[in-house]
């Protein structure tokens, strides 16, 4: 299981990258949104997979489902949508102004 979310985060992280040395904006708009669907993996399986335990609720406790890396993991998703929604206006503003969408500016 480990081996098959391992990876997961490679291929979403190194699509991630190869979109965002791309020419154009919606490629460069995709890997950000990839690179941060990778984060949100690494997050969530940074605390451990945990099927069917409590969250911590006796202080003894050994087996229990950590809450910190789910808080980063629904922080991250709304900080990763509001960077996306700007990316995205932004991107559709510098089509408007340049008359193209590449990322410098200018046609290849």
């Amino acid at each position: 299981m480990e081996a098959l979310i391992a990876l997961s985060v490679g291929l979403l992280t190194a699509c991630g990258i190869y979109l965002l040395l791309r020419g154009r904006t919606f490629p460069v708009v995709l890997g950000i949104t990839l690179l941060s669907y990778a984060v949100n993996l690494f997050l969530f399986v940074m605390g451990r997979l945990s099927i069917g335990v409590p969250a911590i609720l006796e202080p003894n406790r050994a087996d229990y489902a950590d809450p910190l890396p789910q808080a980063l993991v629904l922080t991250a998703i709304v900080i990763g949508f509001g960077m996306t929604a700007f990316v995205v206006v932004l991107a559709l503003r510098a089509r408007a102004d340049l008359g193209n969408d590449h990322v410098d500016g200018r046609e290849p």
